[in-house]
């Protein structure tokens, strides 16, 4: 289903058999809603379950503008504000842990539990030239010369192997991608920075880490749960995409953490 979201054109889709509590999941940098397909299928039978393609992804439109993680945040209250959603639990992988933090700092009570994967509150200092780079690659030659080297980051080799069918439609998404969407995002991830706030955060939070993540070491997660006071931290035998590499095990922990919040 389409709707307009701040002047964006943008998709989503509900899965909801059961009618129960909200949850909402959002992807991570080139990908699109389609990376919660088997989640969404788990958990549609207890819960409505939303997800949406973040702005310049997916069949979401692309900003005319460039956009920070705060409009990627203001995106999401307006989507749940158009259907009528008070309250929701929130799931974020990568990119989209950092629009559930900055989502958590800007609407607390709209919040019933935030779970962060793969994530971190800022870019370290060296890591801001990274994002720079992928904009510009992006731009200049596309996001297809950005795939296989982000695949590799994303996911072990193992389950490359293993699972190459998985593999491929996350590549074919992610090389569907918007160049100029995935380049905008890059520099809003960039200058995002939430260190200083992650103190005010004071929701039942799952933190869940790759053990093999080069891209977000598990380091950068777990200082997320440090600062969060008593969030769980979970650390999986899995790269970047870890709710996707590990997902009987991710299902089974977010399944066991909710339970405690309905």
């Amino acid at each position: 289903m389409q709707i307009n979201v701040n002047g964006i054109d943008t998709r989503y889709v509900l899965s909801n058999e059961g009618g129960g509590p909200w949850l909402t999941f959002i992807h991570q940098l080139g990908g699109d809603l389609s990376i919660w397909d088997q989640l969404a299928g788990y958990f549609r039978d207890d819960f409505t379950v939303l997800r949406y393609d973040v702005r310049g992804h997916g069949q979401t439109a692309i900003s005319d503008r460039q956009f920070s993680v705060a409009d990627l945040s203001q995106d999401l209250r307006t989507l749940l504000d158009a259907l009528g959603v008070q309250k929701t639990h929130i799931v974020g992988m990568s990119m989209g842990g950092m629009i559930a933090q900055q989502f958590a700092l800007d609407n607390p009570t709209r919040i019933e539990t935030l779970t962060l994967a793969d994530t971190h509150a800022a870019s370290p200092a060296d890591g801001r030239a990274v994002w720079e780079q992928r904009a510009a690659k992006a731009r200049d030659e596309g996001v297809a010369a950005l795939a296989q080297a982000t695949l590799e980051r994303w996911l072990t080799a193992d389950f490359r192997g293993a699972h190459p069918e998985v593999v491929e439609q996350i590549r074919e998404v992610f090389e569907s991608t918007s160049s100029e969407g995935y380049a905008q995002a890059c520099f809003a991830l960039r200058d995002f920075d939430a260190r200083s706030r992650l103190k005010e955060i004071a929701l039942p939070t799952l933190a869940v880490a790759g053990r093999h993540d080069a891209g977000t070491p598990p380091a950068a997660t777990q200082e997320i749960a440090n600062a969060i006071r008593d969030a769980q931290f979970e650390l999986l035998d899995a790269a970047h995409l870890a709710p996707i590499e590990q997902s009987q095990r991710f299902t089974a922990l977010l399944e066991s953490f909710l339970q405690k919040w309905v």
